[in-house]
């Protein structure tokens, strides 16, 4: 009876739980539109057929957890995009899941990996403000050990800080933005004039120059990369994995020849770079991805040297290289054919049955209408029987006629 009761309770608590953890996301509908201006939602979008979606499901209830728990003006929803499909289309809903924070009339696009960390991390970033003042010494040294890479502005009003503002509030997305006065950086540094934008990244520090670096959106989105970061399939620019110790040094030492064209970094495995290439690399290797044109460079022979790697840069760079893929009508046709592909099979992987009735209902019943086609009988066969049906009746009569005298001397 003990046992009996202790499960019970424990059936209790773990339902309680469970609703309690439900709680912390709210199902959105069509009301939503109206009734979210006055809060901040991070909000996402699924489809119930979605093997992603059901992937992320349980990761965004802990998000709605977190959030929560720790004080955030974050509020956590979800709406399913099939049956709310007009508020999907008005925010810009192209693929599932899609996960925006809503801030005001702004709408902000997550692209980062979708871990728990990851997400709680971007909503609060951009639930604050675009740019934090860092007021003490011991907040930029806390800041400095928080961050990898870090942007600040230093300097009174002026029309630098109102671009620097603006920038802010584009790129908030991606990374911090900060302000502060010349005596909170360290006393080392020497800064050529006031105002400033800098950026502390890689044990250094590098200041924006408007004339060698041209707009200051190009050059912080450039710039908000370490020199040599690890690469994931959310990173903007992607480098085949090879050596690390190498392609770091040609990132670090050769920053003044390649750090305005390129992005150095490593990628463990080949999977990801198999699906953006749409063929086969072998692990290690390097490749040179140009993400404006989707073309790919692959050196003629291994890369074993340092020499060899930069020589290898520089004639993608000089245009000597071959250049693979791109995005020309043949290769476009062979994506969406790989795209469908990838996708067909991704259904089957992630919900057997559901794929075998998502493709297979309709071959089936495109079988049978050409199996029907196929068998029915033509309708000029019948026009004929119906237009020699009066000569025979004829013939018929007179048969019977010509027959009855044999019958009668059969009685």
């Amino acid at each position: 009876m003990a046992e009996v009761k202790a499960s019970l309770i424990s059936g209790v608590v773990l339902a309680f739980l469970s609703s309690a953890v439900l709680a912390f996301v709210e199902d959105l509908d069509d009301t939503f539109k109206d009734t979210r201006v006055n809060d901040i939602w991070l909000v996402d979008f699924y489809t119930p057929w979605c093997g992603y979606c059901k992937k992320l499901e349980p990761v965004w209830y802990e998000v709605g957890v977190e959030l929560r728990s720790s004080g955030s003006p974050v509020r956590v929803g979800k709406m399913d995009a099939t049956a709310y499909s007009g508020m999907a289309s008005e925010f810009g809903v192209r693929g599932y899941p899609t996960i925006k924070l809503l801030k005001g009339d702004l709408a902000y696009n997550y692209k980062g990996p979708r871990t728990k960390d990851d997400i709680v991390e971007f909503a609060n970033r951009v639930a604050g403000p675009a740019v934090r003042a860092l007021p003490s010494k011991q907040m930029f040294e806390h800041m400095m050990k928080r961050h990898d890479v870090l942007f600040v502005y230093v300097g009174g009003e002026s029309t630098l800080k109102e671009k620097y503002n603006d920038v802010a509030s584009e790129l908030i997305v991606y990374t911090y933005f900060f302000s502060a006065s010349e005596e909170v950086l360290p006393e080392s540094m020497s800064l050529p004039e006031l105002p400033a934008v800098i950026v502390f990244k890689d044990g250094a520090y590098f200041t924006y120059d408007e004339y060698e670096d041209g707009s200051l959106s190009s050059w912080v989105n450039k710039e908000r990369f370490q020199g040599y970061l690890q690469i994931d399939g959310f990173t903007l620019y992607e480098l085949g994995e090879t050596g690390g110790a190498l392609i770091q040094r040609v990132a670090k030492e050769y920053r003044e020849h390649f750090n305005s064209d390129f992005q150095f970094g490593h990628m463990d495995g080949n999977d990801y770079i198999n699906s953006l290439i749409m063929g086969e690399v072998t692990v290690p290797s390097v490749i040179i991805l140009n993400t404006s044109n989707e073309q790919y460079f692959l050196p003629g022979e291994p890369i074993e040297t340092m020499e060899q790697l930069v020589q290898f840069i520089s004639s993608v760079l000089n245009g000597s290289a071959q250049a693979y893929g791109g995005d020309g009508i043949i290769q476009r046709i062979k994506r969406v054919a790989f795209d469908a592909r990838s996708t067909i099979m991704s259904v089957f992987r992630s919900s057997p049955l559901l794929g075998c009735f998502l493709f297979g209902l309709p071959l089936g019943v495109i079988s049978l209408m050409c199996y029907g086609i196929c068998t029915a009988e033509s309708d000029d066969g019948s026009d004929d029987i119906d237009l020699e049906g009066p000569d025979d009746g004829e013939n018929e009569e007179e048969d019977v006629g010509e027959k009855d005298p044999e019958v009668k001397k059969t009685d």
